[in-house]
């Protein structure tokens, strides 16, 4: 199974939200106990990797996934998706066998 993946679109808006920040910062995506189906998404910019995280790159654009989170999340893409209702990050993932309608809970 592939590891993680990110779409251009992803990467274009990961580089703009970390233009300002230091050199080596990214987009950090991790797996949590909670919300309304079990697990859920927290998405955040990182300043750095850290040593045991996957880095995942892009078009000069990096993706941080820790261990714990990895397996959970192998065979995922994290596009940025721009819609009438919102732009955000979304992880489209085939290990969620539901999620729930904010788009951020899911269950396995």
């Amino acid at each position: 199974m592939a590891n993680v993946a990110l779409t251009a679109a992803a990467a274009d808006r990961i580089k703009a939200v970390v233009a300002s920040e230091p050199a080596g910062a990214g987009l950090r995506v991790a797996v949590e106990g909670g919300g309304c189906s079990g697990f859920q998404y927290e998405i955040g910019v990182a300043q750095a990797a850290n040593t045991d995280d996957l880095v995942v790159e892009r078009d000069g654009a990096r993706l941080f996934v820790d261990p714990v989170s990895l397996p959970f999340l192998l065979g995922s893409e994290v596009d940025w998706v721009d819609e009438l209702i919102g732009a955000s990050f979304k992880v489209r993932n085939p290990n969620a066998k539901s999620a729930c309608g904010c788009g951020v809970s899911f269950s396995v």
